[in-house]
């Protein structure tokens, strides 16, 4: 999803940082704790946990942090969440999907479609949006670890479905079959990805204007601000020209 790491770069660069980076490793901490319970504490054979640690590493989150994530999963003081996904319409009618872990339900739903409410969009039901997505694997790697050439055959080889490179690194999709063997395959010849894990890829992209694409990265900041939102993924395009003006 174009927009996402775009807009990911916008909210990282408002507010107090540490705050920012504060509220990250709490969202972090939870999906490896979550993680941890659901299977086995050992990353080896969790690739679910072995995916969240690899998205702690990736913002520099001390490892002090994510052992004790994953103690507490064994622990009676382990919080019980609630994996839930909303959909529905954000401003300019573009597809959003939004993924949380919760310990209240009505709480977080209500937030979620507040928020919604306040852009000029709506939530919807739970199916709505969704078919306009893929639901895939997605390996990425920093472009230092290999050229695009080298990618592209050991990704083919290790049966990815598809590989796109850039300055910014990497990206290979695969289905969510073959996800964890696609990434063991990737790892021995590249070394560690930089993420690694299953995400909502949109099927097309709606290109938006100035003042949609504002209202759009106000929504997403917004829900991403929010402490029980882990992802969110939509379907628009924004071009380098309005990136460029609403990041200024």
């Amino acid at each position: 999803m174009a927009g996402h790491s775009q807009f990911k770069n916008i909210m990282h660069r408002k507010g107090k940082q540490d705050a920012v980076r504060s509220k990250l490793f709490s969202k972090l901490a939870r999906e490896i704790t979550v993680s941890a319970k659901l299977g086995l504490p050992d990353p080896n054979m969790n690739p679910r946990l072995r995916a969240a640690i690899l998205a702690a590493r990736a913002e520099n989150m001390p490892k002090d942090n994510i052992d004790r994530a994953i103690k507490k999963a064994s622990g009676g003081d382990a919080e019980n969440y609630d994996e839930i996904r909303y959909e529905g319409y954000g401003p300019g009618g573009v597809a959003v999907i939004v993924e949380a872990l919760t310990d209240n339900r009505n709480r977080t739903a209500s937030e979620v479609r507040s928020y919604f409410t306040k852009s000029g969009g709506n939530l919807a039901e739970t199916g709505a949006v969704s078919f306009m997505f893929d639901r895939v694997g997605q390996i990425e790697f920093d472009a230092a670890k290999a050229s695009e050439d080298a990618m592209m055959e050991a990704a083919i080889e290790a049966g990815a479905d598809d590989v796109s490179s850039s300055e910014d690194g990497h990206v290979v999709v695969t289905t969510v079959e073959n996800l964890n063997e696609v990434a063991a395959a990737l790892e021995a010849k590249f070394g560690e990805p930089r993420k690694s894990g299953l995400v909502w890829k949109p099927q097309n992209t709606i290109a938006v204007d100035d003042e949609v694409a504002e209202k759009l990265l106000r929504l997403v900041e917004t829900l991403e601000d929010n402490d029980d939102v882990q992802n969110v993924y939509a379907n628009f395009e924004v071009s380098d020209a309005v990136m460029a003006k609403l990041s200024a």
